[in-house]
């Protein structure tokens, strides 16, 4: 299972001592707050066996998953609190590999716990949806590989920067797919679309709804060695007039790595995203960011920025999941104050490991200028995170606080939510 080192902050703040010492090229990158909490959820994927025989294939299958509990409260300045504990998790089987094919079904599963969890007004529908439980099939494709080709159809799970499984709660999010990759020594390509997509986490509550009136069709080529990481993606989200997502996306982003010294990191790098409006969506942004951290001896220091300009009447759109801004955070991003305004946002922070711990405390600051109707925005949120992980054990918890300085309570206003996560991987 990867190292719990993944809850560390913007572009893998907690880069461990082994990386820095024996494994510099296999540092991970993870672009945001969001990023590195969905990522301690992770489930390990195992390497599929190759057989000679059709039979054999079911025979040498692989079974995977995750059981995992959630506590989560939310307490509201202004209203009523609201609180809920959640059971479940992950089950997968694959097949293994014959001639190049392979195939997998997962199932996801949450369930309310009533006792544990508030009634009525007092209910957080964020883990299980309003119903109290949500079942989904949420993978089930065929896979073919051959050489570094590699084709998936059905359903799956995706992380590409406007399309992501976004894991950060009890259900992640997958699509309806049919995606094609292919490497080349250093050079990656993926393209495809994607007709539909489910996960309660981004507030779903009738999965697999469309990803646009045709889908969404993708195309992205990126560039990874240990010293640069590039990429350049384009997606077409089409609609029509009562879709609010339809656009044009371009992004793009570069991010440099220098081992300065034995222990010591810098790691810098800048990103786009431009989106050109479709159909009257209401999307239409250009935004940039930049970040810069250093890390040494397991300890890292960081600072974000993004810059979203000002559209009159439109917004940005962070796709279908957590998006990929340097400056998302466990709840806050750019999209729920870009409406007719500009907005910077700047976010910082420090993160910790130490043997099976690691810590991490980010602070965010997003402010919105005059748009016409002669209204600011200003929302501060802070995330502070620890987690525990021995062999396949994970417990975990997250404390994210929010104050609306503005007082307009156009994210929630002032709250603070607290969850609490046990998992056990298998």
């Amino acid at each position: 299972m990867k190292k719990i080192i993944k809850i560390s902050l913007i572009l893998s703040l907690c880069l461990s001592t082994l990386y820095a010492e024996e494994k510099p090229e296999n540092r991970d990158r993870l672009h945001s707050v969001k990023k590195a909490i969905a990522s301690v959820h992770e489930v390990e994927k195992k390497e599929l066996d190759i057989v000679d025989g059709f039979n054999h294939m079911f025979r040498d299958g692989k079974v995977t998953g995750q059981i995992r509990s959630l506590y989560s409260d939310i307490n509201y300045e202004s209203s009523q609190d609201v609180y809920a504990t959640a059971a479940g998790g992950f089950l997968k089987y694959e097949l293994a590999q014959y001639r190049g094919f392979s195939a997998g079904v997962e199932f996801v599963v949450s369930q309310n716990a009533g006792a544990l969890s508030g009634d009525g007004v007092k209910y957080n529908d964020e883990l299980s949806s309003s119903q109290r439980n949500y079942t989904q099939m949420s993978e089930s494709y065929l896979n073919y590989e051959y050489d570094g080709l590699n084709l998936r159809g059905g359903r799956q799970t995706i992380d590409t920067p406007l399309a992501d499984s976004d894991d950060i709660r009890m259900v992640s999010n997958s699509f309806e797919a049919y995606i094609a990759t292919y490497e080349y020594e250093k050079l990656s390509f993926m393209g495809g679309a994607l007709l539909s997509w489910q996960g309660y986490d981004a507030g779903l509550e009738n999965p697999w709804e469309k990803t646009g009136k045709d889908g969404t069709y993708f195309g992205g080529i990126s560039w990874s060695d240990d010293n640069l990481d590039a990429s350049l993606w384009f997606y077409n989200i089409n609609g029509e007039v009562d879709d609010a997502t339809a656009n044009n996306s371009y992004y793009g982003d570069i991010v440099g790595h220098f081992h300065l010294s034995k222990e010591l990191f810098l790691h810098v790098g800048a990103q786009f995203l431009k989106q050109q409006e479709l159909d009257e969506s209401g999307v239409e942004s250009e935004i940039y960011g930049a970040t810069a951290e250093v890390v040494y001896h397991g300890l890292g220091l960081n600072i974000a920025y993004n810059n979203s300009k000002k559209v009159s009447n439109r917004q940005s759109f962070s796709g279908f999941g957590g998006g990929t801004l340097f400056t998302n955070m466990d709840n806050m991003i750019l999209d729920n104050i870009s409406v007719d305004r500009e907005v910077d946002a700047i976010v910082s922070g420090l993160s910790y490991e130490y043997e099976d711990f690691a810590f991490l405390y980010a602070y965010g600051d997003f402010q919105g200028s005059v748009n016409s109707a002669a209204q600011k925005e200003h929302i501060v949120e802070q995330n502070m995170g620890a987690s525990y992980e021995h062999e396949d054990v994970l417990i975990g918890a997250i404390l994210t606080v929010q104050k609306d300085k503005e007082h307009t309570a156009i994210n929630g206003g002032d709250w603070v939510n607290a969850r609490v996560l046990v998992a056990y991987n298998f």
